[in-house]
């Protein structure tokens, strides 16, 4: 079976630029955490139920996850994020484990917002953590999402600190230079490869 890279970082921090050039560059096969739990939402009735008991009716509006009243309700409350993050992050785990079985490449990346805040990191082989400055970080989401500066500093405020990540990582590659990443890619790409050719001789 692959072994499990797991990769994170901050709001505005590129870590899905960098999962994208793993996935272009070498082939890696990427799930993307954030894009999974939506999909199951959208799909499974029973987290859907979960989730009003949890947020109330109005988390849904006509069948469509209201994902703005959702994060409005979770970033102001700390334990409402915790609660709705341990209703969804067993159904994203069994898919994750299920997309798993079917990649055949030396290891797969799990791209994850949350992956520290979850849990997750645990079931990792390996850790990436995507770093950039607050402000540049600040600046992407802005423009990204349209929207204002005190909705994003909340949503920092609810994720792990960078240096508790940093030094729970296997790698830190900063995203500050766009043009010297696929140098940095290929330097961790490499180092992966060694330790899982060390790892199955030993």
């Amino acid at each position: 079976m692959s072994v499990t890279v797991g990769l994170t970082g901050g709001i505005g921090s590129g870590k899905t630029l960098i999962a994208n050039l793993f996935a272009q560059t070498f082939s890696i096969p990427i799930y993307i955490a954030d894009q999974a739990s939506k999909e199951l939402i959208s799909q499974n009735l029973l987290i859907q139920e979960q989730i009003k008991i949890l947020l109330g009716e109005e988390s849904f509006n006509e069948g469509i996850y209201n994902t703005t009243f959702v994060a409005k309700v979770v970033f102001s409350d700390k334990k409402k994020l915790e609660q709705l993050n341990a209703i969804i992050h067993p159904y994203v785990q069994e898919n994750f484990l299920q997309w798993k079985l079917q990649q055949v490449a030396p290891y797969v990346i799990k791209e994850s917002a949350i992956l520290f805040e979850s849990g997750s990191y645990k079931d990792c082989d390996y850790i990436i953590t995507v770093t950039a400055p607050i402000e540049e970080r600040i600046r992407r989401v802005m423009f990204r999402d349209k929207i204002d500066r005190e909705t994003i500093e909340k949503r920092i405020k609810n994720q792990w600190e960078e240096q508790k990540k940093i030094e729970l990582s296997t790698f830190v590659i900063e995203n500050n230079e766009i043009d010297k990443n696929l140098d940095k890619i290929q330097k961790v790409h490499f180092k992966i490869m060694k330790m899982i050719d060390e790892n199955a001789i030993n």
